[in-house]
Order: structure tokens, then C-alpha cells, then sequence
């Protein structure tokens, strides 16, 4: 095998978006697994300040400590405000919701904060739905109710219903996430770090007047260190070096959408939970309307070209 570096910069993107699926798909099950042992609030913690060391690590690898200094205030007011949506808001409303549902219910759910971004581009970025997208809602939300009813509308009862307003919240702080992030300058790992440095505060304090800073069990603090190594820290570099190399965004970001599907069969695996054909059904709709809507997005970009 040649190796990484003297490979052509398509198949760098392509094994990079690979490797980020691989990790991505581990998510779920390090969630749940690590929650037998921990509070949401204490795997926040311990996951937050792991990708502080893990970013922070990364940035040195890459010699580029020195745009740390270079940060103005104003910098430091966005990463704070961003840093209390993600990683403070969005893994605190997550992993409660990882905490009171199925993984297989949670994780596809997540998947719909594209939508929940398309709906939130209307009223903040003056956006209009075109037929295309307003086609693939009615699917992605379709989806969703196909994975909490399992086909059968009186099933809904048996779903923690605070646990799926959660889950659907947690795209909302995600969407608003990424929607002001948009307007950074910084580069995308020196901003992540700063949300994750600012977010540390207040993640311990919240630890601290609730469930206190016990000794944790190790087997909790081990799926906290994967979490805050892998999605919080390496899968996002990846993803970084995939789509810059790529001469085809839509194809690597397309490549995303095979996580979920192995997710679930490491949440079989590993969790023990048995994966309700509802469940298979509802993220196949969830990832057709997500790539409808993708498709959606190329076709408005090639008319604006023309």
C-alpha cells in the first residue's frame, strides 16, 4: 500500500471521509455505553476537556500555536457565545436524550438537524423553501415518526416523549450553531477549540452544584476520553482535510450518510439493543430527505452560476 502522503489528493479526501464515518458510527454506542457509568452532565465534563487536550494537540502537530495569540476580543466574545451553544447546549440536551431513549430512536432523530437548518435559514438568513425542500421535511419528519410509532401510532406512548423533544431539540441548538458560526473568520479548529475551552467553566460548575465530582468509574471515564478524542476531536479534522481536498464536496459529504447504518449495527452489537425493522425504515427516510435536499442545494447553486 502507497503510502498517505503520496497518494492523489481524491483519495486522501475519500480515505479521510472514510475514516470519519468509521469514528462517527461509534458514536452512539460510546454515548450509551458510557452513560451506564455517568451522568450527561459528568461525560460532558470529562468528553470537554479531553478534546480541549485533543485539539490542542492537533494544533501543535500542525505548528500553528502562534494563531492563539494573534485572537482578538472580539474572537474571544464569538467563541465564547458559540462555545455555550456547542459544545456546552448541544451535548447537555444530547446526551439527556441518550440517557432516556433507545440509541436507536436518538441517533437517527440527530440526523435530521439539516432540516431543522433549512427551516431556521427562513426567518435568521431570509431564505426560501423551494418544492424540492419542502418535499424532503415532509420525509426526513416522516422518518421520525416512523422510528417512534414502529408503524403502529398507538406505540408512541412507550417512547419518553421529554426524551424525544430533546433529541429534536438538539438539532434546533445545532442548526443555530452552525448557522453563527458561518459568520467566523477564524479557522474552523482554532474556533472549535475556543468554544470547547470557554464551554469547560460552566460545564464544571454545572457538575459541581449538581451531581459533584465523585470519583468516577473508569469504565465511564474511558468512553468520556473516546468521545472527547474521536468525535469531538479527530473525526472533526478528518472531516476538515476530506472536504478540503476533495474536488467534489456533495460526494464526500454524501459518504456521511453510511454512519447511521453501521451505527446501528454497533448498537446491536455492543448496546444489545434489537433494531426494530421501524427503526431501519424511518433512517432510510431520514437520509433520503437529507439527500433530496442536498440534491436541492446543488440544483439552486447551478442555477445562481448560471
Amino acid at each position: 500500500m502507497a503510502p498517505i502522503h503520496s497518494l492523489h489528493p481524491q483519495k486522501k479526501a475519500y480515505l479521510f471521509a472514510v475514516l470519519t464515518v468509521l469514528l462517527w458510527s461509534t458514536v452512539a454506542t460510546a454515548f450509551k455505553l458510557s452513560l451506564l457509568y455517568l451522568s450527561p452532565l459528568q461525560l460532558l465534563f470529562y468528553a470537554n476537556l479531553t478534546s480541549i487536550l485533543t485539539l490542542l494537540i492537533l494544533l501543535g502537530m500542525e505548528g500553528r500555536f502562534s494563531e492563539l495569540w494573534n485572537l482578538t476580543m472580539v474572537d474571544l466574545r464569538q467563541g465564547l457565545l458559540l462555545g455555550l451553544l456547542n459544545p456546552l447546549l448541544y451535548y447537555l440536551i444530547l446526551l439527556h436524550a441518550y440517557d432516556l431513549l433507545p440509541a436507536q430512536i436518538a441517533q437517527p432523530i440527530n440526523y435530521t438537524w439539516a432540516i431543522t437548518l433549512s427551516l431556521l435559514s427562513v426567518p435568521l438568513l431570509g431564505h426560501r423553501l423551494s418544492g424540492i425542500e419542502l418535499v424532503s421535511i415532509l420525509i426526513c419528519y416522516g422518518g421520525v415518526v416512523v422510528i417512534l410509532t414502529g408503524g403502529d401510532s398507538g406505540a408512541l406512548g412507550s417512547v419518553s416523549s421529554t426524551g424525544v423533544m430533546l433529541a429534536l431539540s438538539s438539532t434546533l441548538v445545532w442548526a443555530l450553531y452552525w448557522i453563527f458560526n458561518t459568520k467566523s473568520h477564524l479557522d474552523p479548529l482554532v474556533s472549535l477549540l475556543l468554544n470547547f475551552v470557554f464551554a469547560l467553566p460552566f460545564t464544571a460548575l454545572l457538575v459541581w452544584v449538581t451531581v459533584g465530582f465523585e470519583p468516577a468509574d473508569l469504565r465511564g471515564l474511558a468512553g468520556a476520553v473516546y468521545v472527547g478524542v474521536f468525535e469531538m476531536g479527530v473525526a472533526f479534522v478528518l472531516w476538515l482535510k476530506a472536504m478540503r481536498l476533495t474536488h467534489s464536496t456533495v460526494k464526500i459529504a454524501s459518504l456521511i450518510y453510511f454512519a447511521p447504518f453501521l451505527s446501528l449495527i454497533l448498537i446491536h452489537l455492543l448496546v444489545g439493543e434489537t433494531i426494530r425493522g421501524s427503526s431501519v425504515m424511518g433512517l432510510i427516510l431520514i437520509v433520503l430527505g437529507n439527500l433530496l435536499q442536498q440534491a436541492g442545494h446543488s440544483r439552486k447553486r447551478g442555477e445562481v452560476a448560471k
